[in-house]
Formats: structure tokens, sequence, C-alpha cells
């Protein structure tokens, strides 16, 4: 390696190192157990399933115990965590000016009866030509998306030269839907059975904090494509194969989570005593048909008399 190519590596790292530092200073409660949760979620190997599978990665020490316990009662400086993320340096459009995509993406929970403030989301297509509400917490989402075919425009005038930007628009407001993608399908955003809508949102700051770093470590990452895809330039490279590689470039920047302490599992409930507190349910119920239903006739069995004559 050339030293004009290490020199140029060197400021990478630096930012990486940085933002990470600031993101474990955002950790006021289980910060160890957090920090390495999202270090686990970027080193994993495949796409993450289950907070369980990510207490086997080797970069997270802890036990699975306290990786839920980290989810549950940790806490996090939203305030400054926010103040961290704006601070990542954007992309820019071609002119210079800052873009901002916003849209919402709903983390569906039907069947978490036990969840509050779950409100019914609107969906498409989950049925046969059917937009059915489903039970869930939906989330707005702000992005600022890259130059070219990721950035997007906004028009209110309706010249040719307006509607041909509208379409554009249009085609490259699916660039946000693949970061949604990711974030579901890769980073495992909403794998987790999260009962509580607070470590609900203590799980999404640690995905986009992850997928910060991501970002910084493109620079620093290799291409490690599989055989039938194409290779890509360094900055052009996309979130999935920069993870490919974090866990490579993990041990070049800060890592202050500190080593886990021994400790012994609790007792646990003993065996034979049921549960006295149970938990509430908070259902979310549709809204029924306001109109009377036409009460149902009865079809007779009696076969009518055959015509003579």
């Amino acid at each position: 390696m050339s030293l004009l190519h290490r020199d140029a590596r060197q400021e990478p790292l630096a930012a990486l190192s940085r933002f990470r530092g600031e993101f474990y200073s955002c950790l006021t409660a289980r910060s160890d157990g957090l920090f390495e949760l999202a270090d686990a979620v970027l080193c994993a190997d495949g796409p993450v399933r289950s907070l369980a599978e990510l207490s086997l990665v080797c970069e997270h020490r802890r036990g699975h115990g306290g990786l839920y316990a980290a989810v549950a009662r940790g806490q996090v400086n939203i305030a400054r965590l926010q103040q961290a993320l704006a601070a990542v340096p954007l992309p820019r459009a071609a002119d210079g000016r800052l873009v901002l995509a916003v849209d919402v993406t709903c983390w569906l929970r039907p069947d978490a009866h036990t969840s509050p403030e779950r409100i019914l989301c609107h969906t498409y297509g989950r049925g046969k030509d059917q937009h059915i509400p489903v039970p869930g917490w939906p989330y707005s989402i702000i992005c600022a998306p890259e130059a070219g075919r990721s950035s997007w425009w906004s028009g209110t005038d309706a010249t040719p030269s307006a509607v041909d930007r509208l379409w554009q628009a249009y085609l490259r407001r699916f660039d946000i839907e693949h970061t949604f993608r990711l974030f579901k399908q890769t980073l495992g955003w909403t794998c987790p059975k999260i009962r509580s809508p607070e470590a609900a949102d203590r799980w999404t700051w640690l995905i986009l904090a992850a997928y910060a770093q991501l970002r910084l470590a493109r620079p620093l990452a290799a291409d490690l494509r599989r055989p039938w895809e194409k290779p890509a330039p360094t900055d052009r490279l996309t979130p999935a194969r920069v993870r490919r590689d974090f866990r490579h470039i993990r041990p070049k920047a800060t890592c202050p989570a500190r080593a886990p302490k021994p400790s012994r599992p609790g007792p646990g409930r003993p065996p034979g005593r049921k549960n006295t507190r149970p938990t509430p349910r908070h259902d979310v119920h549709t809204v029924g048909r306001t109109d009377a239903a036409k009460p149902r006739t009865k079809k007779s069995t009696t076969p009518r008399p055959r015509r003579k004559g």
C-alpha cells in the first residue's frame, strides 16, 4: 500500500472513529450492551433474523440475556444522537443544494396484542387487489439522497420542463424504498418481537446509527462481491457490500465498549408458580360498517312443483 493511499484512508477512518465515540456517549444506560449490539448488526453474516442470533456474533461479547436487557432497559440520549447523525457529511445535489426526502414506513405488529400505542397502518397489496389496514407502529424517516438517481426533485408549475422533472422525481421516489428494504430485510429492523414502543424506538435509533457507520465506512471498504455481481467503484458501493467488509474495518476504528463482567443468570420464576401479573392487552379494532346489515333470507329446501299441462 502506498503512502498516498494510506493517507487517503486516514481521514475516513478518523471520521468513523469520531462518530463511534460520539454514538457511545449518547448511550446513557446499558451503553456497552447497546454499542456491541449495533456492532453485531454490522458484522453479522447475512441478514439479521432475530436478536438472539446476534448474541452469537463474535463482536457481541455478552449473552442473549444481556442483549434483551439492553434493548428493554437501555437509555439513549436522542437529542444528542440526532446532532451526531446530522453532523455526518450529507450528500448534496449537483448544484450544491441539500435535498431531503421524507417518507413513512410501518413496523407491522398485527399479533402483538400486549403492545401499546399501535395504530392501524395502511398497507398496499397485502391481498388480492386489497389495501388492508394492519396494526403497527408508523415511523417517519428523513434522509438526504445522493445525487443522480437517488436525488429527489419537487415542482408545482405545469410547464413542460416541470412535467419532465416531476416524472424524474416519481422514478426516483423508489430510492428511499430501497433504504427501507435494507433496514427491514438486511439490518433486521422489524425482525425483533419487541413489546414496548420505547424499546422499539431504542432499537430503531441503533439501526440508524449502524446505517450512518456504513456510510462513513464506504471509502474504507473492499468490494467483497459475489461471483455473479459486477464490480463497483468504492464511491458507488451499496450499503450491503460495505457491510460485508465492516468486520475487517471495525478493529481499526474506535471501540469504546468495555468487556463484560462475569455474572450468573437469575433464578427465574420458581417451577409450578403461575404468573400473578398478566400483561394488559391493547387490542386495535377496525371500524365496522355503519349501515345496517341486510337480513339474510334462508334458502328454501322445498323443490318447486313441476308445471303441468
